[in-house]
């Protein structure tokens, strides 16, 4: 690389300016649909916004530093086992302790005024870089064998999956379940396990659906057992279990092309007891309209397709699956939430990304943004070598 040429001249524009705009616009989301819930609670109408906009602050800052660390030390086998380790034992304290449910599951830490911290949110994360860092490190075992090289990598994922699901936070496990399939048929396995992994998906989805019909009530939580009823049938509990994908709708319908302006939303007054969370990008439409939605989608999925397109035109292992990983998380996060507001697919309470209130959430999904301008500028610097 060019004595001239300085790491900062390599930052990707591409991913950072959608990075900024997406989260500038989910600030104004976060202070629109928190203030009704604060007003009525009786505090600062601008608590929420000003805790996501600290995070965000922090968020900056980790981008930060993540950018200027060298790619061989994100690969440092020791510092990935310290916060494989961090993460399990943060699982398993807040399975022990964390006595308050949330939509009937447990899995937060709280922080006092400061709000709580989802520990499962940073295990997306680092799943993705666990089995990429391992994976990118036995390419040869791969094509000798297959299943050898990765049930270690397995187990210990299988454990955390088995934690979380114990919350019970089925959601997330389900995202770490399609993280960790995507990963694995990203390490340049044989693409017959390609095929078979899908005929797996498309039955075992069947398969899952059938069973929580048919028995689910004997063995799933109740939550989980309504947001299954609800999917079927939303208008068939319109005032109970119905109410908020019912009043969901409402919201994209009020939104109309144009929507009726920022803070104008009717639905997050008292009607959708999660606009802030949950139902955000109903209130986007709501308020922004469905053009606005569009436009923000539209950027979300430029921003995906070129993490994407940097992972698979990569020759370096690391840098192709982590960042096939990470835009697959992004994409998964959008699917699973925009599919659960408008019916497509059971409620699982997953964010929507940058524009959900949660800083959580938020840190997450700007660590992994500075993960892929760390990799968007050694691609380049690889290129100009």
């Amino acid at each position: 690389m060019p004595k001239d040429i300085k790491k900062r001249h390599l930052l990707d524009l591409g991913i950072l300016i959608p990075y900024l705009i997406l989260s500038v616009v989910g600030l104004m989301m976060v202070y629109s649909t928190t203030t009704y819930v604060m007003l009525e609670s009786g505090q600062s109408t601008i608590r929420q916004a000003l805790l996501q906009f600290a995070f965000w602050l922090l968020s900056l800052f980790t981008i930060f530093v993540i950018y200027k660390m060298k790619t061989d030390f994100l690969k440092n086998k020791k510092l990935l086992q310290i916060v494989m380790i961090i993460i399990t034992l943060s699982l398993f304290v807040v399975f022990l302790f964390d006595k308050e449910a949330t939509n009937g599951a447990y899995g937060w830490i709280k922080l006092g005024s400061l709000g709580t911290i989802q520990p499962v949110e940073f295990l997306k994360l680092i799943v993705i870089w666990f089995l990429a860092t391992n994976l990118a490190q036995r390419q040869h075992m791969i094509h000798e064998d297959f299943f050898a090289s990765v049930k270690g990598l397995l187990m210990i994922i299988g454990l955390q999956i088995v934690v979380i699901m114990c919350y019970p936070d089925f959601g997330n496990a389900a995202v770490i379940v399609l993280l960790v399939m995507i990963m694995l048929l990203s390490s340049g396995v044989n693409y017959l396990y390609t095929l078979y992994t899908g005929i797996i998906g498309i039955v075992g989805s069947f398969l899952t659906v059938t069973l929580v019909n048919l028995v689910g009530k004997y063995f799933l939580p109740a939550h989980v057992i309504s947001r299954f009823a609800i999917f079927r049938d939303p208008f068939g509990d319109e005032f109970g279990k119905g109410h908020q994908l019912i009043h969901g709708y409402y919201a994209m319908f009020n939104g109309g092309l144009l929507g009726r302006g920022l803070g104008n939303s009717i639905q997050k007054k008292g009607f959708l007891k999660f606009a802030h969370t949950d139902f955000a990008f109903s209130i986007v439409v709501e308020e922004l309209g469905l053009i606005v939605a569009i436009i923000i989608l539209g950027l979300l999925f430029y921003m995906i397709a070129r993490i994407i397109l940097i992972g698979i035109r990569s020759n370096d292992a690391f840098n192709s699956m982590m960042c096939i990983g990470i835009g697959s998380l992004f994409l998964i996060s959008v699917f699973i939430n925009l599919g659960g507001i408008t019916g497509i697919i059971p409620l699982t309470g997953i964010t929507f990304p940058f524009i959900s209130q949660g800083g959580s959430s938020l840190l997450v999904f700007s660590i992994c943004i500075g993960f892929v301008l760390n990799i968007s500028a050694d691609e380049k610097k690889k290129a100009i070598n």
